[in-house]
């Protein structure tokens, strides 16, 4: 079986607690040692499916050999831990990131990796110093048409990708009929004024569309591109949310070297539009990826379709890739590694920027260079 690794879970103000944790119990060589949530800043008004005392009350009974703590530095001061599963509200990254650095324990965070640029760095550098692990978990990462698609744009299939776009999105993470992966629940009709309680509709806490959904692209295009982002574009407004005060519709035009990005983000439409992910625009041909696979249309008039193979046995989830790193020694995979995610956070970061400014804002600055 190999060496056993003791998980803790800190935080559930973030539904995909559910299919993070259920990833790693599933995993035999991991054990949920403990959990404990972090205190909001603004109780909730009600537990529902996907609200914090419901995540955590499913968390109960679904670990209930793992040790219950009220504070998570008293349980980094107990434990004895490998690694710590951070799904807390975004705002409270940065902080809990340093702690468990501190206490010596790895980390696996939910995306987006920050709640800004200056946070991502505090987290990096601290990590750095420890010499504890910092990765970042995106469910995209799980996507086996995505790493194809990835795949077939690396070895020229439209020639050199000039444009991509891409539109994501539901009617909130706490929106009537919303579902999330890892439960069979389905969201609950709340009141505007009950959602307002979430840290999802509070600026000061990390919540809104742009940080939630436009993070998607910043890290994709940089993978489907092969180079990094230098100037953004961003906009946002609340234009169906009578509650909270942050967006529920945003975007992003991205600008690289040789390529232009458009980023959509939304909690205010029920279906993003668009055929199930990314579109990338090439020289010689256009990809797309649908429910079946990925769909490539070439210069010449033909169209084909092509089927992704499964993920690498041994490495299809979070919890495996997390066991295959610190057992072999090899590199994590490349959408979860801390520094790469450094560089997508640097672009959301100046699209936040952007739509607070009304100006185009850089992504690259010696401020943030950390060698």
């Amino acid at each position: 079986m190999g060496k056993q690794f003791n998980i803790a879970i800190i935080g559930f103000g973030h539904m995909h607690i559910n299919e993070v944790a259920l990833s790693f119990h599933k995993n035999p060589n991991v054990r949920i040692a403990a959990i404990a949530d972090t205190k909001p800043d603004l109780p909730e008004l009600r537990s529902a499916p996907y609200t914090r005392e419901w995540n955590l009350d499913r968390a109960h009974q679904m670990y209930p050999e793992a040790k219950v703590y009220d504070d998570y530095m008293k349980m980094l001061e107990s434990e004895q831990l490998d690694l710590a599963i951070i799904t807390t509200e975004l705002r409270l990254h940065g902080e809990v990131v340093v702690a468990c650095a501190k206490a010596g324990v790895d980390v696996c965070i939910e995306k987006p990796m920050a709640y800004n640029l200056s946070d991502a760095l505090l987290m990096v550098r601290e990590v750095r110093e420890q010499g504890t692990l910092l990765m970042v978990n995106w469910p995209i990462a799980w996507s086996a048409p995505s790493r194809e698609m990835q795949r077939l744009a690396a070895d020229g299939a439209i020639g050199r990708i000039i444009q991509m776009r891409m539109r994501t999105g539901h009617s909130g993470p706490l929106g009537s009929g919303a579902k999330h992966s890892g439960v069979s629940e389905t969201a609950a009709p709340m009141s505007g004024y009950e959602r307002a309680h979430t840290w999802w509709h509070r600026h000061a806490m990390g919540g809104g569309s742009m940080l939630d959904f436009c993070c998607y692209g910043c890290l994709l295009s940089q993978w489907f591109i092969g180079d990094f982002a230098t100037s953004v574009i961003g906009s946002r407004a609340n234009l169906n949310s009578e509650y909270g005060d942050v967006e529920d519709t945003s975007a992003m035009i991205v600008r690289f070297p040789s390529a232009m990005v458009i980023l959509e983000g939304t909690w205010a439409t029920f279906h993003p539009g668009v055929p199930g992910g990314p579109i990338l625009y090439g020289t010689d041909g256009t990809m797309l990826q649908t429910k079946d696979g990925i769909t490539i249309y070439s210069a010449d008039g033909t169209e084909r379709t092509v089927t992704a193979p499964p993920l690498p046995e041994g490495r299809d989830s979070t919890a495996a890739e997390y066991v295959h790193h610190k057992t072999t020694g090899e590199p994590l995979y490349l959408l979860l590694e801390r520094d790469y995610n450094l560089r997508a956070m640097a672009t959301l970061d100046a699209g936040v920027r952007s739509a607070d400014s009304a100006k185009l804002e850089p992504v690259d600055s010696i401020h943030w260079r950390i060698g």
